[in-house]
């Protein structure tokens, strides 16, 4: 599976799933890394590893549908064939998302629907977290649609919330399962076992506990 990875900061996430390609846990490549910050962190990680990249600003396009021609004319030179939302803080554009519909996925460090939305997003949302007073966060992997924060959701884990947290530490606590879960997600569709059905998503795997029904196996 040809992945592009879309990242806007310092690209940790990028990382993690890059590192998941190489050891063998990932059966995938990135043939890619597109963001939309000039001097991103994350580009300097791809250099460095030898992952072309582009950077699509889009301060360079005066409509959605433009930034999202660019996004795709780059995506075809490189035969992408699943898009990777890792920290990318812009919302992608309507032509991406259909192009692209069930193969392209985001990582939000809450457990949504709780804290999604525009505006949430890093420090944002632990910061929400604290305020709102849950017990509860994670991470989710979901699908990505037309909305925030919104596609079907296909994997989630949780973490706890102690009541001297700062935002920082939650971050902290949530970064390490964001960077497990994601390649495990993503392996998943690349191994081609994962099912929709509306917004549910099944995992075609008996030790995952949303596994495949057994009256559709």
């Amino acid at each position: 599976m040809r992945l592009a990875v879309f990242a806007s900061g310092r690209g940790t996430t990028f990382q993690a799933i890059l590192d998941a390609t190489e050891t063998g846990d990932l059966p995938a490549e990135v043939v890619c890394c597109v963001s939309d910050t000039p001097g991103a962190g994350v580009l300097e990680r791809a250099d460095r590893d030898s992952v072309p990249t582009s950077v699509i600003p889009p301060t360079a396009y005066d409509a959605p549908h433009p930034f999202g021609r660019a996004m795709l004319d780059t995506l075809a030179e490189y035969e992408v064939e699943f898009v990777v939302l890792a920290g990318y803080m812009l919302k992608i554009p309507a032509n991406v998302v259909n192009a692209y519909r069930g193969r392209m996925t985001n990582l939000h460090p809450a457990l949504l629907p709780a804290f999604g939305g525009q505006g949430m997003y890093g420090m944002h949302v632990h910061r929400a977290v604290l305020d709102y007073g849950v017990h509860w966060t994670g991470a989710t992997v979901h699908l990505v649609d037309e909305e925030y924060d919104h596609g079907p959701i296909v994997l989630q884990e949780p973490v706890p919330v102690y009541a001297d947290d700062t935002p920082q530490d939650i971050a902290d606590r949530v970064r390490p399962v964001e960077h497990r879960i994601y390649p495990e997600a993503l392996r998943l569709f690349a191994q081609d076992r994962v099912r929709r059905d509306g917004r549910t998503v099944w995992i075609d795997d008996p030790q995952h506990p949303r596994r495949t029904p057994p009256d559709t196996e």
